[in-house]
């Protein structure tokens, strides 16, 4: 079955032909899968089922070795996490927008690959990726102890920046739907492993105004709306689905019971993610990781759920344990 057909029927809660799957591997990780397929494109050996119409690297200009600013204008460090890095200034140094210019959300720079990846993979669930799409994008310009502390201090900056990202996303969104896409991703963890970084009340006063204009936006075009937050923050997903959330990720089982959820939530909101990345993953044998790939997919046969690791896949990670669960997802009956 077409890939982009299956993940639309799994979303809207439908049961599908066998359990679908998008992976994430980090430059480490793939770097070993490279070296045993031989292979230059993972994308062919792994199968995945979205389209990812971005690349991070897009957003990214090296500026010196290991360090590169992102095009906020944030510097960010990856001589450790090679991957995103860690953030080496502060755009904002003071709780004002003064005299700070956004970049432009409509640079075709942004858009122009899309059409050839379409045509590359023209059977996969078309995917348009925000990262850092609020709170991330705020706390990297203006660090995150000053934002946390400016939600009680200078609460009306805070309205004002994240007003001034959700417009630029807005606009980046609406340019990316005149493209024939399924879904619009955007990444903001708000979670640690022990509930919200901002707390509830916060939350809901600073951020959720926002995410909901955002997701407006993709609704209004009949587009799902695809979410990542990392952490405990299943006290938010009653109100996310209320402003339109479709596919939430990444479904971590140290902080989440993801069976019970899957059944709680079941026609209402679908995940994405579900793999120990913490402790299966790293640490258990392919024979562990075997038996927990078999029950995830048994958990996901009614629909709603796409199988992923519930990060990406770290460097220290067995290469045997990511081709272990790989392998069985590709074995499914009804895949081919």
């Amino acid at each position: 079955m077409e890939k982009r057909k299956i993940i639309r029927q799994v979303i809207k809660g439908l049961r599908p032909t066998y359990v679908p799957w998008h992976c994430y591997f980090t430059l480490e990780a793939k770097e070993k899968l490279k070296n045993y397929w031989g292979a230059k494109d993972l994308e062919e050996e792994i199968q995945n089922h979205f389209l990812e119409l971005t690349s991070r690297e897009i957003y990214f200009k090296e500026v010196r070795d290991n360090f590169f600013k992102d095009h906020f204008g944030v510097v960010w460090d990856r001589s450790i996490d090679k991957d995103i890095g860690i953030v080496k200034n502060i755009v904002l140094k003071e709780p004002k927008l003064n005299g700070y210019q956004f970049p432009d959300p409509l640079d075709n720079i942004f858009f122009n690959q899309i059409p050839a990846k379409i045509k590359k993979y023209p059977d996969r669930f078309r995917v348009f990726f925000v990262d850092f799409s609020l709170y991330e994008r705020a706390w990297s310009l203006r660090g995150m102890e000053n934002l946390l502390m400016d939600m009680i201090l200078h609460p009306d900056f805070v309205h004002n920046l994240l007003g001034n990202i959700a417009d630029y996303n807005i606009a980046h969104v609406k340019q990316s739907l005149k493209y024939d896409i399924d879904a619009v991703y955007f990444g903001d963890d708000w979670g640690t492993q022990r509930g919200l970084q901002m707390g509830p009340k916060a939350w809901k006063e600073f951020i959720y105004p926002e995410l909901k204009r955002m997701y407006k936006a993709v609704k209004k075009e009949d587009r799902f709306v695809y979410i990542h937050s990392c952490g405990d923050v299943e006290e938010l997903f009653d109100d996310l689905i209320d402003i339109g959330v479709d596919l939430f990720n990444p479904f971590q089982p140290e902080v989440m019971d993801v069976y019970k959820l899957l059944k709680r939530y079941k026609g209402r909101l679908s995940f994405h993610g579900g793999m120990s990345t913490q402790r299966v993953l790293p640490y258990c044998t392919p024979a562990d990781v075997r038996q927990e790939t078999k029950k995830l997919i048994n958990a996901g046969r009614e629909g709603n759920y796409i199988f992923s690791p519930a990060h990406a896949v770290q460097g220290d990670v067995p290469l045997e344990n990511m081709i272990t669960f790989i392998e069985e997802l590709q074995s499914q009956k009804g895949f081919s």
